[in-house]
């Protein structure tokens, strides 16, 4: 059954529509950062009428991706003729949904406190999540290699492998580093409970269960940290980068998704290095590069 009759699941040729607005036009979109610094979720977020809460807001703009995904590659290859994908489909569906399944439902869900995010930033977010997942679903369902000797083509066995062995150190880097930054937070709420019970106030905050250390930040040391102040987004690239060479080097939407993951996050990350100084000081921030050691 068609969510949207001809686009989801889409046709060959709206596909290849779908495919050229996700290449061309989003990248220029997601440059503006570079011309504008509000950037309302995060630390950087800001008071608004619009504001979503944190929480709510994250899995709703993010799930919507792997759940895509998902669905297209449940209803495509029956609607195309294909008894059965190749097992290079379903484990790069597979990495797809396991990154998102962090991203959109643990992420969230572990963080002790999360920022409002603001309307446009969750739809900009959204956008995103449906027309990549629209991409590479649509590829990994019907509009790319379905055959093993395709896949011979397309990613022989040792590049795939290669290939899933990057993605999987890009993974276990950015969970590590979300991880350091979500301590700093669990330290500071720590040090917040034991200062409230010391001063007799009884009850903390959160009707009387965790503190959240809300607005509470320094620069982090740990892993990647020690070099530069984005590690957990140099690590996603990896990530993706390793998708590419599993998926094979001619994979249209695997590349648009790696080059907009970068074009999205790497004004973010060097307007947060200038946060970064704002706040701590040149001094504290050091030699730290924002995201690439001897580059950025």
């Amino acid at each position: 059954m068609a969510i949207i009759e001809g686009w989801l699941p889409p046709t060959q040729a709206h596909y290849d529509l779908i495919l050229r607005v996700w290449q061309f036009a989003f990248p220029p979109l997601a440059s503006i950062q570079w011309l504008v610094r509000w950037y309302p979720m995060g630390k950087t977020s800001v008071a608004s009428r619009l504001n979503l809460p944190g929480r709510v807001a994250w899995m709703t703009m993010e799930a919507p991706g792997f759940l895509t995904l998902l669905y297209l590659m449940s209803t495509m290859p029956e609607r195309h003729g294909i008894d059965d994908l190749p097992w290079q489909n379903r484990v790069l569906g597979g990495l797809f949904v396991i990154h998102y399944s962090y991203r959109a439902i643990a992420f969230p869900l572990l963080q002790p406190s999360m920022a409002p995010i603001h309307a446009l930033v969750w739809a900009a977010a959204l956008c995103f999540q449906l027309l990549n997942a629209t991409c590479l679903g649509s590829w990994l369902s019907a509009y790319g290699p379905v055959t093993a000797d395709a896949w011979a083509a397309q990613s022989p066995l040792p590049q795939f492998a290669l290939g899933m062995l990057l993605f999987y150190v890009g993974l276990a880097g950015n969970f590590f580093h979300d991880e350091e930054l979500r301590e700093i937070r669990r330290r500071a709420a720590a040090k917040q409970r034991k200062q409230q019970s010391t001063n007799g106030q009884g009850k903390v905050a959160n009707g009387g269960g965790t503190v959240a250390a809300k607005h509470y930040y320094e620069i982090p040391q740990a892993g990647l940290f020690r070099y530069m102040l984005y590690p957990h987004y140099f690590c996603e690239w990896v990530e993706w980068l390793g998708f590419v060479m599993a998926a094979g080097w001619t994979c249209a939407p695997a590349w648009a998704f790696l080059v907009n993951e970068v074009v999205s996050m790497l004004p973010r990350a060097v307007n947060g290095k200038r946060w970064y100084v704002e706040r701590f000081g040149a001094d504290k921030v050091g030699k730290k590069w924002a995201i690439i050691p001897g580059v950025l």
